[in-house]
């Protein structure tokens, strides 16, 4: 049963709809009438060992919706990465605090830490559920069709890619846009998301799950650039060689790692230069721009999914539900797609998602490796909303005949 003390947290990078999945929950556990409070934890995990708690049954429901509407993460985040004593730390603080169940909305890691803290309950016998609610725009948690806050991210790269079409339409050249994904190219993928006509940029998609080879990028963009006087690209900021090595590594003089040892792919412009300027020696082609969208992506206010909106809430809702209904003492809430369109909610084991990563099918990545296929399309067109813009171009057909330059 739910009851007694809830703690809520957010993990990870910040989404535009995470809040509406803590609202969900907190709504949610405060019909129960066995729940005492609903606290939340400032900075994910890294909050609770320092105690710093807000208590959210004190929260008006006007305020929480408020809240819910308003993108990134309201409790705030953490990149800590969990370990066994880490989360010791953890487990302390909630059996001084008598949480008897915790929410951890995030992605892998916040998956991980949950699992560890369900096995050091049991251990302990001490009576906590620990429930993941997903959470990440590069929408890599296996088990799940998708992951609330990829939508929304997906809306704004394919509107962004979109717009940036018209503009390489009208002054013509090569534009390179480099987009987030470390490991999966969903996000990298969206930038197709709102084709409308048929030579529509990105004309060429580079994606993490293939190897990058610079010999054929330049090939492929100036066969692009030779047949249409102009060229669009989506590349992902995770493209490696064949080896594995990041692309950003072997171009790059000075390379940045995170707290984690990771390489630092986001927040540097140095991939979109490097690929540019490698462009230009290469094929010759003059006008050659390159942006990196970094952090816009992640919590762009104005630019959500209306189904992303919807089902965040509702993955906060199911987590309630589930922890105070299911018998298990951990589980993550799964989100799976049946008929076109419709989702359905489910508690899975945590250990089916704890610390791993899913990537594109194959069946969505063209034969060629530059591009997406039909089948991903039909995938993520939903998930982009019911109102996505539309494009619309003059009639080449109307164009009058030339009188002195025949």
């Amino acid at each position: 049963m739910l009851q007694g003390k809830v703690l809520v947290a957010q993990g990870g990078g910040p989404t535009a709809v995470i809040n509406q999945s803590l609202v969900g929950a907190v709504l949610e556990s405060r019909k129960f009438s066995g729940v005492e409070h609903v606290y939340g934890s400032l900075h994910g995990i890294s909050g609770i060992v320092n105690e710093n708690f807000l208590d959210l049954t004190q929260e008006t429901t006007a305020n929480l919706e408020l809240v819910a509407g308003t993108p990134c993460s309201a409790l705030g985040s953490t990149r800590d990465k969990p370990n066994p004593k880490y989360c010791r730390e953890i487990f302390k603080v909630l059996k001084a605090h008598e949480i008897g169940t915790f929410f951890y909305i995030g992605g892998n890691d916040s998956s991980d830490a949950l699992k560890i803290l369900s096995q050091m309950a049991i251990k302990d016998n001490y009576d906590l559920r620990c429930i993941h609610i997903p959470k990440t725009i590069d929408n890599d948690l296996p088990v799940n069709d998708h992951t609330p806050g990829f939508p929304s991210a997906a809306r704004f790269v394919a509107s962004a890619f979109a717009g940036v079409n018209q503009d390489n339409m009208a002054l013509q050249g090569v534009y390179v846009g480099v987009v987030m994904g470390r490991h999966a190219g969903f996000l990298t993928a969206a930038a197709a998301g709102a084709h409308t006509f048929k030579d529509d940029g990105p004309h060429l998609i580079y994606l993490p799950e293939r190897a990058f080879d610079m010999k054929k990028f330049v090939g492929d963009v100036k066969r692009v650039y030779d047949r249409l006087g102009r060229c669009v690209i989506a590349v992902s900021e995770g493209i490696h060689d064949k080896k594995g090595t990041p692309i950003i590594t072997k171009l790059s003089k000075t390379v940045e790692k995170d707290a984690h040892g990771n390489v630092q792919l986001s927040g540097t412009g140095a991939l979109a230069d490097l690929l540019t300027d490698a462009i230009k020696v290469k094929t010759g082609i003059s006008r050659v721009r390159g942006d990196t969208f970094g952090y816009l992506q992640r919590s762009f206010l104005g630019c959500v999914s209306d189904v992303d909106q919807r089902e965040a809430r509702e993955v906060g809702e199911k987590a309630a539900q589930f922890a105070n209904f299911s018998d298990r003492p951990s589980g993550t809430v799964t989100i799976h797609r049946v008929g076109d369109y419709q989702v359905e909610y489910r508690l899975s084991k945590i250990e089916a998602v704890a610390g791993l990563t899913k990537v594109m099918a194959d069946g969505f990545i063209n034969k060629d490796a530059n591009g997406v296929t039909p089948k991903f399309m039909d995938y993520l067109t939903p998930l982009l909303g019911s109102d996505m813009a539309r494009v619309g171009r003059l009639d080449p057909a109307n164009k009058v005949k030339k009188i002195l330059n025949k």
